[in-house]
């Protein structure tokens, strides 16, 4: 819809605000421009030659450019950009800003370098008496924003809390001793919901509890601390925990957080079609998540499932090495190292120890990859699948975006089961941190979901060796 001087004045005169927005926030998110809802969107003109320059990439960032261009494009044809468009049903207004060139800079700053001209355009808007914020995901930028006096943010629509407010998929809640010994002696006895209590930091004190569909709980006596049981909250009721006493493939859980994730690897893709692992490296994440599925294709008479399918996002923790020669399974056969290391430690203990051993064990984990029981792919390549009856683990995902996370969430078809793993502290991709990557962004969306489960390891669970706990924890 074409927007009437009136409508602008109408704007200005209620002092709306003027979101002027950094490429990258759009390279980042393409749906930026709707989601300012009744304010103003403001385009440079540069940020419209920097799209262009991106458009022809091969990669997410390409896409992303190509997409932003389309949406201006069809919305050209409701009216004028320079005039103002309205983008959404809450009366948001975009714009593309072509004036102030003229506006005083700091005579030291390069006039001709993009982020320059951005604050220019932030300037004049200012000296004009808009109210403007400037809206980049460029720390430097919005530093520079700063020394002009200019109000900037981050981009916070993708972000979600901070680490430690995020989602843990577990909790510790409290009940009297008489429930707790009726929980224990009978399968099917339940908990309700009303009697049940959480400690409040807040009021130091307890309150009655607050919980997720699919929240796995700590469940300790009031008079008794001591006194403990363990259940997972349905939605309705607190149930008892079916799989804590199997050990799956060889192996034991050694502490709560191991028994919780062997809960949601031995349930069915019927009931728990995708679960989510974070925490600190050593916690057997991704041995567990291969133990079981190796159990479920191997051991299993039902034959659950007919493919296990590994996955991650090819960055690299250092300095790039090049390209790299080979097929699809030799270029990505680097970054699942990792892999090979948890399926030598899952077959070592069939194996005696010495040369021979060893050897032998060594054999086995190639001959999983030969046979293909086991295949490796690389993320990037699972937009258009429809995978069915797949055990499928997408590791390392604390490296991938949002979007990246969205795509692979949304490929399975019936029978097949996503288990999603990273640590949230480990993240080698330069555009990302612990609030904006594909792993936490899944968690915090998918939260409450029947058909999502979540357990995060705490440090205390790292199980790999003295030393790899407490590095987790000092560096």
């Amino acid at each position: 819809m074409q927007v009437t001087t009136t409508d602008i004045e109408e704007k200005a005169d209620d002092f709306m605000k003027y979101y002027v927005l950094d490429t990258n926030v759009l390279l980042h998110s393409p749906n930026a421009l709707f989601l300012f809802n009744e304010h103003f969107v403001i385009l440079p003109e540069v940020v419209l030659e920097e799209l262009d320059r991106f458009k022809a990439e091969a990669s997410e960032r390409g896409a992303n450019s190509r997409q932003v261009i389309r949406s201006i494009d069809a919305l050209m044809a409701k009216g004028s950009l320079l005039e103002g468009i309205k983008v959404n049903a809450g009366g948001g207004i975009l714009k593309v800003e072509t004036n102030h060139l003229h506006t005083e800079m700091p005579a030291h700053w390069d006039k001709t370098k993009a982020d320059n001209r951005i604050l220019q355009v932030c300037k004049g808007l200012r000296e004009s008496n808009c109210n403007v914020i400037l809206v980049s995901r460029d720390t430097n930028l919005r530093v520079k924003a700063s020394i002009l006096n200019i109000q900037a943010e981050d981009f916070r629509n993708d972000k979600v809390d901070e680490v430690d407010k995020q989602y843990t998929g577990r909790g510790i809640v409290y009940a009297s001793s008489n429930v707790l010994d009726a929980f224990y002696l009978n399968d099917t006895e339940t908990i309700s919901l009303d009697a049940l209590t959480m400690f409040d930091e807040e009021k130091s004190s307890l309150v009655p509890a607050s919980l997720s569909t699919n929240q796995f709980l700590l469940i300790r006596s009031t008079e008794n601390e001591k006194h403990t049981a363990l259940g997972r909250f349905d939605g309705e009721k607190v149930v008892r925990l079916r799989y804590h006493k199997q050990n799956p493939f060889g192996i034991v859980p050694r502490n709560v957080g191991q028994i919780f994730m062997q809960e949601c690897l031995m349930m069915s893709a019927a009931e728990a079609p995708l679960v989510i692992f974070k925490g600190p490296a050593g916690t057997a994440k991704t041995l567990y998540s291969l133990g079981v599925g190796l159990y479920k294709m191997m051991e299993c008479r039902s034959l659950e499932y007919h493919h296990l399918l590994i996955c991650r996002p090819n960055i690299p923790m250092d300095e790039d090495i090049g390209f790299l020669p080979g097929s699809e399974a030799e270029k990505i056969s680097p970054f699942m190292r990792g892999i090979r290391d948890n399926l030598f430690t899952l077959m070592s203990s069939n194996n005696s120890d010495g040369p021979k051993g060893l050897a032998q064990t060594e054999d086995t984990v190639q001959m999983l990859f030969d046979n293909r029981t086991i295949q490796t792919e690389a993320l990037a390549f699972q937009r258009g699948r429809s995978l069915q009856k797949y055990w499928m683990i997408l590791d390392e995902m604390q490296n991938s975006t949002p979007r990246q996370a969205k795509g692979v969430i949304t490929r399975p078809g019936l029978g097949t089961k996503i288990i999603i793993i990273g640590d949230p502290a480990q993240i080698d991709h330069p555009y990302l941190d612990s609030r904006s990557n594909g792993l936490v962004y899944a968690s915090e969306r998918m939260r409450g979901s029947k058909l999502c489960f979540q357990v995060t390891l705490q440090h205390d669970e790292c199980e790999r060796s003295p030393l790899a706990s407490e590095a987790a924890i000092r560096l």
